[in-house]
C-alpha cells in the first residue's frame, strides 16, 4: 500500500502519527523539531501531502496538521516495520538497545511486506517494540493501551515502566544507567511542585532516583 510513497513522505506521516496520537494536531514547529529540518520545509511538505489523491493529511493553515485514514494507514504500516526491526535488530542480531534507531530508520523504508512478515514470524509475532511501544498488528491496528504519563503520578503512586516516547539513543543510555526499562517498577517517593522533579524508586536498585520534568514527559506506565 505505501511502496508508492517515498520514504521522505513516510517519515513526515510517521512523525506526525506519533506526534497526534493523544488525538490533538501536530504543529509545523513541532514536526521541525523532530525530523530536525527547518519549518519552511516542514510547510512545503505537508502541503504536498494534502495534495495528494487521495489527500494523506489534513492542513489547516495556523491550526496544524493531522492524519486522514489513509494517511494513518501508511504510518502504521511504516511503525509497525519500524518497531519489528528495531526488536530483530536487538534480539537477533545483538545490537545495543541504544544503537537500533539509526539502523532501524535506514531499513524501514527498504524492506518489502513479505520481509517484514517473516520479521515478525521470527519473532513469535511480538505485540510491543524494544522500548514497550506498541506494534500496529498485521492489519495495521494499534493494540488497546491504558497507560498514563510518568510525569503525572505523585507520591505514593507506583506503576509498571511501558514506554519512551522520545528515540533519542542519548536518553536510552540515560535511563539505562538507572535501570529504567520497560517491565520495571517504579515507585514515587517524592515530588517537587518547584522544579517538577519526581524521586523515585526502581526496582532492583538501592539509591532513589530523581528525574526531571523534561525526562519523565517522556516515560508511559501501567498505572497500578
Amino acid at each position: 500500500m505505501s511502496a508508492a510513497y517515498s520514504g521522505t513522505h513516510k517519515d513526515y506521516l510517521k512523525t506526525i502519527y506519533l506526534l497526534t496520537v493523544d488525538g490533538g494536531r501536530a504543529e509545523t514547529g513541532q514536526i521541525a523539531e523532530k525530523l530536525r529540518v527547518t519549518p519552511a520545509s516542514v510547510t512545503d511538505m505537508i502541503q504536498r501531502l494534502a495534495s495528494e489523491s487521495p489527500p494523506l493529511v489534513d492542513y489547516q493553515k495556523y491550526h496544524g496538521v493531522t492524519l486522514t485514514s489513509e494517511g494513518e494507514q501508511v504510518a502504521l504500516q511504516v511503525l509497525r516495520h519500524y518497531r519489528l526491526l528495531e526488536l530483530f535488530l536487538h534480539e537477533i542480531l545483538g545490537y545495543s538497545w541504544d544503537k537500533v534507531h539509526t539502523e532501524a530508520n535506514r531499513l524501514e523504508h527498504a524492506i518489502s511486506e513479505y520481509f517484514g512478515e517473516r520479521v515478525a514470524e521470527v519473532l513469535g509475532e511480538p505485540t510491543r517494540g524494544l522500548y514497550g511501544s506498541p506494534i500496529p498488528s498485521k492489519d495495521l491496528e494499534m493494540p488497546h493501551q491504558n497507560l498514563v504519563c510518568l510525569h503525572d503520578l505523585r507520591p505514593g503512586e507506583s506503576g509498571i515502566m511501558h514506554s519512551i516516547w522520545d528515540e533519542d539513543p542519548g536518553l536510552f543510555r540515560y535511563l539505562e544507567k538507572y535501570g529504567l526499562k520497560p517491565g520495571v517498577k517504579l515507585s514515587v517517593l517524592d515530588y517537587s511542585p518547584y522544579d517538577h522533579n519526581l524521586h523515585l524508586q526502581v526496582e532492583g536498585q538501592e539509591k532513589e532516583v530523581v528525574l526531571g520534568a523534561s525526562v519523565t514527559a517522556q516515560i508511559f506506565v501501567e498505572k497500578e
